[in-house]
């Protein structure tokens, strides 16, 4: 059901890769093992494996800091379809795809219903996969996603495909169309990041990851802009939002008070997640301060919040 491609010691855990039958091919996904005994709860009996489902450009290796937060937990992270080493299966793409997919990583992997923690656009298919596979999921939690972004100033509603996605990503589309010269180069390219002035090795080994042998970025492009419109006008969202309030689901959300460029005021205005909260009477919502879009999971005070939401 799965094969192991490398195993290595990391501090609180061991990690290893699996490959995961989904339609299609394989999805690559990464699991982390507690090393020592495993976290039980007040019963005597282990505590859910935890799932972290990422973002619309990133892969698996975004998480390795919040696992070092979750000592005695067993963590599972997939590279979705079209990204990391995922990139090779083919379409089509979409939050409900994702969701199924995840949903054969639970089951592969997880050894029962699962936290789901998803950041970004892993939030859409988070909230997705509780509403197809409602018995996989012990616990959900959105990081800066899962609920509808606000559209840029000056976006219309109507806009086409082309200019939804050039709205909502910019420069993030556009990095995945260039060649870089090698692993060194591509650090660069990422250490002129704004969102990135505090530079890592959590960090550095995401950004090794994601840079293919052609010295291209792994995530497709056509993965990216066909997600992109989905996440925005496709039904699989609005049909779970709709799921989750009429079912008064728990979930909790976690705001970055900074965007995908270090920007004031994050993606999703404090006006507008305050405006879920009384669509949703279950959605408990807080900032993380000092982080933006991507630090809230590789950072402090970040990684600390997204353990505390997974463990609390």
């Amino acid at each position: 059901m799965s094969v192991v491609d490398q195993v290595e010691a990391a501090g609180s855990h061991t990690y290893a890769t699996h490959d995961v039958p989904v339609a299609g091919g394989t999805l690559r996904v990464g699991v982390w093992e507690p090393v020592g005994p495993l976290a039980t709860g007040p019963d005597g009996a282990p505590l859910p494996s935890v799932v972290l489902v990422h973002g619309i450009t990133a892969s698996h290796r975004a998480w390795p800091a919040v696992v070092a937060a979750l000592a005695g937990r067993r963590v599972v992270a997939p590279d979705l379809r079209g990204r990391g080493r995922s990139n090779h299966l083919p379409g089509p793409y979409g939050m409900a795809a994702h969701a199924d997919d995840v949903a054969a990583v639970v089951r592969a992997l997880a050894g029962g219903p699962a936290v789901v923690v998803g950041h970004s656009m892993g939030g859409f298919v988070s909230l997705v996969l509780t509403h197809r596979h409602p018995g996989l999921v012990a616990r959900l939690v959105l990081v800066d996603g899962g609920l509808p972004i606000p559209l840029p100033p000056g976006v219309p509603a109507d806009a086409t495909p082309e200019e939804l996605v050039g709205a909502l990503l910019g420069p993030a589309l556009e990095r995945l169309g260039q060649t870089f010269a090698g692993p060194q180069a591509y650090r660069e390219f990422w250490r002129a990041h704004p969102a990135f002035a505090r530079w890592s090795p959590v960090v550095e080994q995401y950004v090794d990851y994601d840079l293919t042998a052609e010295g291209r970025p792994a995530t497709s492009a056509d993965a990216v802009a066909a997600d992109s419109v989905d996440s925005a006008r496709g039904e699989a969202l609005p049909a779970a939002l709709a799921w989750a309030a009429e079912n008064d689901l728990p979930v909790t959300f976690l705001r970055a008070p900074r965007g995908l460029l270090d920007q004031p005021g994050g993606m999703y205005p404090a006006d507008a997640v305050a405006a879920w909260e009384r669509h949703l009477p279950r959605l408990a919502a807080r900032d993380v301060p000092d982080v933006n879009h991507y630090t809230i999971i590789m950072a402090e005070p970040g990684v600390s919040a997204v353990a505390a939401a997974v463990t609390g």
